[in-house]
């Protein structure tokens, strides 16, 4: 009788290649899910309530100051008062951008930033170019 040998295989080692198909998968549906819900495409059923309050407010409102001087809340041509008056009505929370030319005078500039102060808007932006 001959000796049988069988072929046996040690296992020495731990086989991660299945180990890391299965993440790959999981990484994959993480990131197609959080993708999903930062656009906002998962229905969600928000819930309702009854004293609700719309308040409309605008992104920015924006002003502008040219060249030569003139004054613009939102493409409208405006003076000093009228611009004081629109800025009176709006809240002190919205965002105002002003937008002067660099040929204005400085006086137009300090003038729509006192109106600002006096009617005590901190959320202000000045636009500059890079």
């Amino acid at each position: 009788m001959g000796k049988c040998r069988k072929n046996r295989k040690r296992f020495d080692e731990i086989n991660v290649i299945p180990f890391i198909d299965i993440m790959l998968v999981l990484l994959v549906m993480v990131l197609t899910t959080a993708t999903f819900i930062k656009q906002g495409v998962i229905p969600v059923a928000l819930p309702e309530a009854k004293a609700t309050q719309k308040e409309d407010i605008k992104k920015e409102i924006t002003i502008y100051v040219n060249a030569m001087g003139e004054l613009f809340f939102e493409k409208e041509k405006v003076n000093l008062k009228t611009l004081e008056e629109k800025l009176s009505q709006i809240s002190k929370e919205q965002v105002v951008v002003l937008r002067s030319d660099k040929e204005s005078r400085f006086q137009d500039f300090v003038s729509v930033m006192d109106i600002l102060k006096r009617l005590k808007h901190e959320q202000l932006y000045i636009v500059t170019k890079e």
